[in-house]
Order: structure tokens, then C-alpha cells, then sequence
């Protein structure tokens, strides 16, 4: 009878979680606290103090001459300029993976121009590409919103599924009174737990078997 070694059998796919941008990045670090395992966290910003402060496991500076470790600006086509700059480093980073979420918060510089050149990377290595964007909050303005409508259009193309958590809705389900800091981190934590639900859905045992060949 035909022996197996258990070094040919593969029991979990290989998930890489990418927080693009601010509250991709954001997201990330609170997936980390609540203590998702089984994935492997990504953080990628042209903002180098916030690389500094980030959780991830691998950080990849976007655009150090597109930038200058100062950020987007909000500006998409900043951050699109800087993943640009960084697509090697972005590809090595990707390379291995079965299923990569990429995280955006829509409407500010780096996740709205750099979160849809990471997913086309990783569709051009065959990879499943998951997007998860939240949309600005209407208080947020106007520029973050067409900001925020161009960053879904391209995130869209590029990836096989796209989730899309619109921030206005949180306004219906929390207390008026909440802080404006303590409302951003409750949407943090909504684009948490839409990565963290699927995630878990493959990588917890016997919970679920997907073939990614």
C-alpha cells in the first residue's frame, strides 16, 4: 500500500492578508490582537512612520522616491506612482500564496492608487485575489468620495471577489455620542472582521476544504 509522507501533505492553503494604505494597515494591526492566525500579515504604505508602528510580519516601504517616506497626501495618483516604484518588491512578497486579501480604506492617497497594482501582482502570479474596501464617511468630503469611487472601479478589475463596507451604515448602528477617533476604529474593526471571517472559514480545521489547484 502506497505510504504518505507528511511532508506531501498540505493541510492549510497558503493566505497572505495585505493592508494597503492607513486603515489597511489599521486593520491589520487589530487582526493581529484579536490573534488571527494562520495567515501571514502584510502591511504596505509610502507613510514610513506608520510601517515603523505597524504589527505585520513583512512591511514594505511603497515608493521611497515617489514619496519620500512622507506618504500620498491623499492623493491616489501618488500612491499608484509608488506601487508602481515598489512591484518587484510587492511581487516577492506575494510569491507562494494560494489566496491574498488586499485592504483598502477608499478615499485617501496610498489605498486608493496602490491597493488595485497590489491585486493585479497577484492576479499576474495566478493568485486568488479577495478586495475588502470601506467607503469614506459622508462627513469625510467630497474628494475622499471620488477618491474613494475610483479606487473600487480599479480594486474591482483586479480582483476575483470584491467586499465593499460602506462607513455610513456604522452611523445607523452606533450611539451619536460616539467619539469621531472611536468611529473610525469601529470601521477598522468591521474591514477586521470581513477578512477575518473568511480566513478563518479556510485555515480552522475540518471547519471547511477548498481546492486552490
Amino acid at each position: 500500500m502506497p505510504q504518505i509522507q507528511p511532508s506531501e501533505v498540505q493541510t492549510f492553503a497558503s493566505i497572505k492578508v495585505v493592508g494597503v494604505g492607513g486603515a489597511g494597515g489599521s486593520a491589520i494591526n487589530r487582526m493581529k490582537d484579536a490573534g488571527l492566525t494562520g495567515v501571514q500579515f502584510i502591511a504596505m504604505n509610502t507613510d514610513a512612520q506608520a510601517l515603523h508602528n505597524s504589527k505585520a510580519d513583512i512591511k514594505i516601504h511603497l515608493g521611497r522616491d515617489a514619496t519620500n517616506g512622507l506618504g500620498a497626501g491623499a492623493d491616489p495618483t501618488v500612491g499608484e506612482a509608488a506601487a508602481n516604484e515598489s512591484r518587484d518588491e510587492i511581487r516577492e512578497a506575494l510569491e507562494g500564496a494560494d489566496m491574498v486579501f488586499v485592504t483598502i480604506g477608499a478615499g485617501g492617497g496610498t489605498g486608493s492608487g496602490a491597493g488595485y497594482v497590489v491585486a493585479e501582482v497577484a492576479r499576474e502570479l495566478g493568485i486568488l485575489v479577495v478586495g475588502v474596501a470601506t467607503r469614506p464617511f459622508s462627513f469625510e468630503g467630497e474628494k475622499r468620495r471620488v477618491n474613494a469611487d475610483w479606487a473600487i472601479s480599479h480594486l474591482g478589475r483586479e480582483v476575483d471577489t470584491l467586499i465593499t463596507i460602506p462607513n455610513d451604515r456604522l452611523l445607523q448602528t452606533i450611539d451619536r455620542r460616539t467619539p469621531l477617533l472611536e468611529t473610525f476604529k469601529i470601521a477598522d474593526d468591521v474591514l477586521r472582521q470581513g477578512v477575518q471571517g473568511i480566513s478563518e472559514l479556510i485555515t480552522e480545521h475540518g471547519l471547511i476544504n477548498l481546492d486552490f489547484a
